[in-house]
């Protein structure tokens, strides 16, 4: 026993200093990316090692055009860097090759001169930086030859022009890509034109190694062919070829026994980019693939080792180039996975901000809601009763008792009996209104010497008390509708957010199916963009030829894509040759299980132009359909304006995604304040959920309504006052589960009003649907109007409307057409699915 203690407690204290180790070696890791940090760009380090190559570089073997530009691109971005990258211009100038230190000095000493001139009068200097550049170079160079030579040749004239023109455009190339070198870290993707401007800097400072040879291998060309293997690694063929050509381009400039290694690096670059699936490995082939077919034709066979080793030289760096550096430079590249994973965390991160502030706002209107229903809460309790009870009776006292002489005998003595007997007379004022009970009465003038005050005070404090009551009642209502409509707020910006924070899965392989199912059958598609493919909630954006109105989309595309995805899908909305190319754009959405047909018949009364009755069809999306019928207080325009107004309301607020409850109450709230003179108006509402023909009916004031399914009639009723009478009642909800073939009879009171010699006017209506013998909407509706009105003689003595809807399951106008005979149909719906 204690030797496997003795075991396990080595065995912690093995992982415990394994542990200790690993985090030793990431803090060291840490510290030491930081220190290197710090060194390279904190201290100025990257720009003494590029000052100092710049200023040993050299083109057509007496130009040096990479000194000036360098300098002012410091001097203008980091110019606390500016002597830092003077002297190391000076000293790689000091050690270089080229002989050149006296005009290296004479330039950036006539630079400084010149940008102080410049700086004085000009507001800008940034945007006359390339002339200034121009100036300086061509000025010096020109001044030291005539020194020299003491005459100017023309060829000297056009080798300092030559020089100047190099150092103007590369002055614009390095303010673009001098801050890549310059700032830790970068802000924001490069552009392709930055990407170049990078290329040309990075090959420039390359030409300052010209001359390092290292075991018969030449230092510029391993540099450059591992810049070439990077890049192609991390953009692909396009990079990998833009790269080579610019470095070999530039390195040819700069040494003319070099010239062959721009195809090597271009056609390596291209090699690379092409295999980069395979990883490193592969772009490394690519690399020694270009080798020895341009080192063999390039300088021979005589140097093929040398230029084979320095390729597998440039291999071995890359190979040993930490993943993580290359992944951070990829994020910079557009086109490149890291680049889109970044800009898609980018979009997330804005997608959840406003996703947060949405949240804030629902938090806030539930709160807001919360307040409004605990103020609002009617406390009906036995404490609560005897509050209002003792609030009541300390009124009457201070009106009558409080200047009484036997104030003291009453309260103070007697207190149980007078708070009883009062209390008593206060219940039976409750009751009748006045106190009708002549015992209580004549108890109660045996034992107060004021009792006729005390009676027509409690009289008159319960009327106050009564109209306190109602008041108090109201606001309580108008609280609790308040906190509903903030509440169904809430709610509504909730689901927003969630909506925000759900991103859209991409659907690459499916896009490619449909668009290779659809183009085998000859149909001209763009593209293909898949936004959901979850089952009942299918969204296709398509590209396509304009089909000159021949109805392709409906009765080919469609069907075509119903038998892919195993689900009948519509078009839902097409635009016309809105691309370049003349495509048309056309949307292609699940197909509801149920549809619903309407008929309406109505007539005002008198056969006047105007009704008061309203009725109204929406569509509120995500597959509900709702039918209303509002019926304004009377006739005319005024009801019409009313039960217009009603619908108006209703289908603002239910489009908004509030409850249709919260709807209602928030309508009836509007019109209670707004009437002035007792308006009212009645409103039957359906919602029909078109997946699985569920029906919800709220019926504020209106009739019942009817379903007719087969010869069976059933009636839908339900008790609520008009809307606009009082601000708060509850909303009673009648449910019913609709079938195929159901058709639903609504109506105004006119209908069910106009048959007078009628005593059971709801087995009348009923008989009368039950008797018909179409099934058409619109011929039920006329039907049914026309044995009304004739049931009244031809009278029509109130507005009648009447709106019949049948649901009917959606079956697909087309049939669904086969895209494959053979079996990859089924694997193809497979992934969609």
């Amino acid at each position: 026993m204690k030797r496997m203690t003795k075991e396990l407690f080595n065995f912690n204290r093995g992982a415990l200093v394994y542990e200790k180790a690993t985090n030793g070696f990431e803090v060291m890791a840490m510290r030491t990316e930081a220190f290197i940090n710090k060194l390279l760009y904190q201290w100025g380090l990257l720009v003494v090692i590029v000052g100092f190559l710049l200023g040993r570089a050299m083109i057509l073997t007496e130009l040096t055009p990479f000194v000036l530009p360098f300098l002012a691109a410091v001097f203008m971005i980091k110019r606390e860097r500016t002597g830092v990258a003077a002297i190391s211009l000076l000293a790689g100038a000091l050690l270089s090759y080229h002989g050149e230190v006296v005009f290296v000095l004479c330039a950036i000493l006539s630079y400084f001169l010149i940008q102080k001139i410049v700086m004085k009068f000009f507001d800008d200097p940034i945007k006359v930086l390339p002339y200034t550049v121009f100036v300086t170079s061509i000025a010096t160079r020109l001044a030291l030859v005539f020194i020299i030579d003491g005459t100017i040749t023309n060829y000297a004239l056009m080798m300092a022009t030559v020089e100047a023109g190099l150092s103007f455009i590369l002055t614009m190339i390095f303010m673009q890509s001098v801050p890549l070198v310059t700032s830790k870290k970068l802000q924001h993707p490069l552009r392709n034109e930055e990407i170049i401007c990078l290329i040309i800097l990075l090959a420039s400072v390359m030409t300052g190694t010209v001359g390092w040879v290292f075991y018969d291998m030449t230092i510029e060309h391993v540099l450059a062919r591992y810049l070439v293997l990077v890049f192609a690694f991390i953009g692909g063929a396009a990079i990998g070829s833009t790269v080579g050509v610019v470095t070999g381009l530039i390195l040819s400039l700069a040494s003319v026994a070099s010239l062959y290694q721009m195809s090597l690096l271009a056609f390596a670059g291209l090699l690379g980019g092409l295999l980069k699936e395979g990883k490193k490995v592969g772009v490394a082939i690519g690399l020694l693939v270009g080798t020895l077919l341009i080192g063999m034709y390039g300088d021979g066979a005589a140097n093929l080792s040398a230029t084979l080793l320095e390729s597998l030289v440039a291999i071995l760096i890359f190979m040993m180039t930490p993943k993580e550096m290359i992944s951070k430079l990829a994020r910079y590249i557009p086109g490149t996975t890291e680049y889109t994973k970044e800009q898609q965390q980018y979009l997330k991160k804005i997608r959840d901000v406003t996703a947060g502030r949405v949240e804030q706002f629902s938090t806030l209107f539930q709160t807001l809601s919360q307040s409004f229903q605990t103020g609002g809460q009617v406390v009906d309790t036995f404490d609560e009763e005897e509050r209002q009870l003792d609030q009541f009776l300390s009124q009457v006292t201070e009106k009558t008792c409080q200047t009484c002489f036997k104030k003291e005998r009453c309260w103070v003595q007697n207190f149980s009996k007078t708070y009883d007997s009062m209390q008593k007379l206060m219940d039976e004022t409750e009751r009748n209104g006045t106190i009708k009970d002549k015992m209580l009465q004549s108890e109660w003038k045996k034992y107060c010497i004021r009792p006729d005050r005390v009676i027509d005070t409690i009289k008159q404090e319960h009327s106050l008390f009564i109209v306190n009551q109602k008041l108090r009642k109201q606001v309580m209502e108008s609280q609790k509708l308040v906190a509903d409509q903030l509440l169904g707020v809430s709610r509504v910006m909730g689901d927003f957010a969630k909506e925000i924070q759900k991103e859209k899965q991409s659907y690459p392989r499916q896009e490619e199916g449909i668009l290779d199912a659809l183009r085998s059958v000859g149909l001209e598609v763009g593209h293909v963009d898949v936004i959901s493919l979850d089952k009942g909630n299918v969204q296709i954006d398509m590209s396509i030829a304009f089909d000159d109105g021949h109805g392709q989309y409906e009765k080919v595309i469609a069907p075509m894509l119903s038998d892919l995805l195993n689900e009948t899908v519509m078009v839902n909305e097409e635009e016309r040759s809105v691309y370049a190319n003349g495509y048309s754009h056309v949307s292609f959405v699940s197909a509801k299980k149920f549809v619903v047909e309407t008929g309406v018949a109505h007539v005002a009364k008198g056969g006047a132009w105007i009704s008061g009755d309203s009725y109204s069809t929406i569509d509120l999306g995500a597959g509900k359909h709702a039918i209303a019928i509002s019926d304004g207080m009377g006739n005319g325009e005024k009801a019409h304006f009313e039960s217009n107004e009603t619908l108006q309301l209703l289908q603002k607020i239910l489009q908004s995604g509030i409850e249709e409850t919260v709807a209602i109450k928030s309508v009836n709230s509007v019109l209670s304040i707004r009437n002035n003179d007792e308006m009212f108006s009645t409103l039957d509402l359906a919602m029909i959920d078109l997946h699985d023909a569920h029906a919800k009916f709220l019926k504020i004031g209106s009739i019942p309504s009817f379903i007719k399914r087969g010869q069976q009639v059933i009636k839908v009723e339900a008790s609520n006052l008009p809307m606009g009478i009082i601000q708060e009642f509850d909303v009673e909800v009648v449910s019913e589960q609709l079938k195929p073939g159901d058709t639903l009879i609504m109506m105004s009171d006119g209908i069910l009003e106009a048959p007078r010699h009628v005593e059971n006017k709801d087995a009348w209506i009923k008989r009368l649907i039950q008797e018909l013998t179409t099934s058409d909407p619109q011929e039920v509706a006329d039907v049914i109007l026309e044995k009304v009105i004739r049931s009244g003689k031809g009278a029509i003595e109130d507005d009648m409307t009447i709106v019949v809807s049948q649901v009917r399951s959606n079956t697909p106008k087309w049939a669904s057409i086969p895209i494959y005979k053979q079996k990859p149909t089924r694997a193809l719906k497979r992934k969609a699915q």
